[in-house]
């Protein structure tokens, strides 16, 4: 059942995206291989042709859709459809997933393209040496009016490389690969975590890819016969009747069908155009910072105001500030609600930008000068997978140490949700699990949690929201020490909370298999923002635990 529920969506779109692929390659190649007017052209190349041709329609379709899942204005503008279907928002959240995928495939497709023509651009140099027969026949044709050549190279003995350096379609070719090399190399997750600004400006490197893409056919390189009604060359080319034939004395005409890429992809290059249009624009519009606080934990709040800005619960932004650096946008999920009069963000200082906007705020741990701040901008915001807790009536919401931060923005939007009465709120039960690997992450979100606690206390729902805090490391002999000291008292001694800090990681089976039980008959939404190794185990236990009766919807933060 968790097949069908969390992996069946994404296969079943995996499955149509390879299927068109695999359509695309076997057409041409059938195309070029088999139709008349290639006849002479595949007599000089081989097979080479129409694997070249092939893996040519791959890389144009896979081209036409790698802008799509980076145009988050248009996926937010699509999530917020009111008649979305919630499968279809689901799928949208694997958008940074789909667009590494359509990477491989363009790496690969541009592989075999690439190898396909080394091997036709080695035949067509070979071919000069013929000195009778049908090659000897094919290579005599000049360019004239029709443009009768079949062949670019024009005599024996050249050198490929710098044959193949000397057109359009050769120059181009080493710049998009050069292009796409350094773009897929430059974001692993080793360069991307630890060199964000080298991830970043190289990725840009894409502008030149498709720009090669544009141009790469203008060469016209490819010839076909356009006259094969008139000299047909399967009949014609046997037993040298090109030469004795009456019926072969009628010449074939060759002419080049013109540049096809460009049909593919300028229409997602207008609308991702636009896509930075809209940035750009966005980078002009100040955010009013109202606040800014410096935590212990590293961690650096920043609260705005900007006009006109409207969010939802779990959303993010991208932050921009020209002083630091004039092209960077960072994404950073919304740690307000919807109900404040302000939109917030956490930061952990863990980069070049992130500490140089630290230090713009000075070293002190209390409130800061915002006067001291430099100029901010944002775009946004936009709709992760968290966005759909409110669409479940249980939800389990796990955050491992700064990948806490949606949760904060979700858990104060249900609060102020249900104490209004609100009738659109489906959430009856909320289930938050908090990993942290050391004491300090604690310091900035606890507050929150207090603040919630006590009024849930004051309200009489203590039930409403049920909260488990973990410490997997980070404390010594005297913590331990302290902590036993302290296990009668009424708070938590490491968190202030009256719920007791749990140490060591979570029993996740037996966590889900109870859930299923509780809430027999129902589904319940499984959100989660951290790392790859826990998003898989959650991942693995929503699966294992759905059921015909209750089933276990998996999500994670993706931006």
């Amino acid at each position: 059942m968790g097949f069908w529920v969390n992996e069946f969506p994404k296969y079943f779109v995996l499955f149509i995206w390879l299927g068109i692929n695999v359509m695309l390659f076997a057409l041409d190649y059938i195309k070029f291989d088999d139709e008349k007017k290639y006849f002479y052209l595949k007599y000089i190349v081989k097979t080479g042709l129409p694997v070249a041709r092939g893996s040519a329609a791959m890389l144009n379709f896979n081209c036409m859709l790698i802008l799509f899942p980076v145009c988050r204005n248009l996926l937010s503008l699509i999530r917020d459809f009111p008649f979305l279907p919630h499968a279809v928002g689901r799928i949208m959240d694997k958008n940074i997933t789909f667009h590494r995928m359509i990477a491989y495939m363009i790496c690969f497709a541009t592989a075999l393209h690439l190898g396909a023509h080394i091997f036709n651009f080695e035949y067509l140099i070979a071919s000069r040496d013929a000195t009778t027969g049908l090659t000897k026949y094919l290579n005599d044709f000049k360019d004239g009016e029709d443009k009768d050549r079949l062949n670019p190279i024009e005599s024996a003995g050249l050198d490929p490389v710098l044959e193949l350096l000397q057109t359009v379609a050769g120059i181009t070719g080493v710049i998009i690969t050069i292009s796409l090399i350094t773009m897929v190399s430059s974001s692993t997750e080793l360069i991307r975590r630890s060199y964000f600004e080298v991830f970043w400006f190289t990725h840009h490197l894409f502008v030149v890819f498709f720009i090669g893409m544009l141009f790469h056919g203008f060469g016209e390189l490819l010839r076909s016969q356009n006259n094969t009604s008139e000299h047909n060359p399967e009949y014609c080319s046997q037993d040298d009747r090109y030469n004795t034939d009456s019926e072969c004395q009628k010449p074939p005409r060759f002419s080049a069908a013109g540049p096809q890429s460009w049909k593919w992809i300028i229409a997602p290059m207008g609308l991702y155009l636009i896509e930075r249009c809209i940035r750009f624009y966005r980078s002009f519009q100040t955010c009013e910072v109202k606040k800014v606080v410096k935590h212990p934990s590293k961690v650096i709040e920043v609260q705005m105001r900007k006009p006109g800005f409207r969010a939802q619960a779990g959303q993010y932004i991208f932050l921009h500030c020209p002083s630091i650096s004039p092209l960077e946008w960072h994404p950073f999920t919304l740690t307000s609600c919807p109900e404040e009069d302000f939109f917030s963000v956490h930061i952990r200082i863990v980069g070049d930008w992130t500490q140089a906007l630290s230090n713009s705020c000075g070293n002190d741990t209390d409130n800061v000068d915002v006067s001291k701040i430099p100029r901010l901008a944002c775009d946004g915001p936009f709709g992760t997978a968290s966005t759909d807790v409110f669409r479940h009536e249980n939800v389990i919401c796990c955050g491992a140490g700064i990948g806490v931060t949606p949760f904060a923005s979700i858990l104060k939007s249900i609060w102020y949700r249900q104490q209004r009465k609100d009738t659109t709120l489906r959430i009856k039960k909320v289930y938050f699990y908090w990993i942290c690997p050391d004491t300090n992450a604690f310091e900035w979100f606890s507050d929150l949690l207090q603040s919630l606690e006590q009024q849930m206390m004051e309200k009489g729902e203590m039930g409403f929201l049920e909260y488990n805090i973990y410490l997997t490391r980070g404390w010594g002999k005297g913590d331990a020490r302290n902590i036993i000291l302290h296990e009668n008292d009424e708070e938590d001694v490491i968190t202030g909370l009256k719920q007791k800090t749990n140490f060591g990681r979570p029993n996740w089976d037996e966590i889900f298999r109870t859930t299923a039980i509780k809430h027999k008959g129902s589904d319940v939404g499984v959100f989660f923002c951290g790392p790859a190794i826990l998003s898989h185990t959650l991942h693995e236990m929503s699966n294992k635990h759905s059921n015909e009766t209750t089933k276990f919807y998996y999500n994670k933060e993706n931006f």
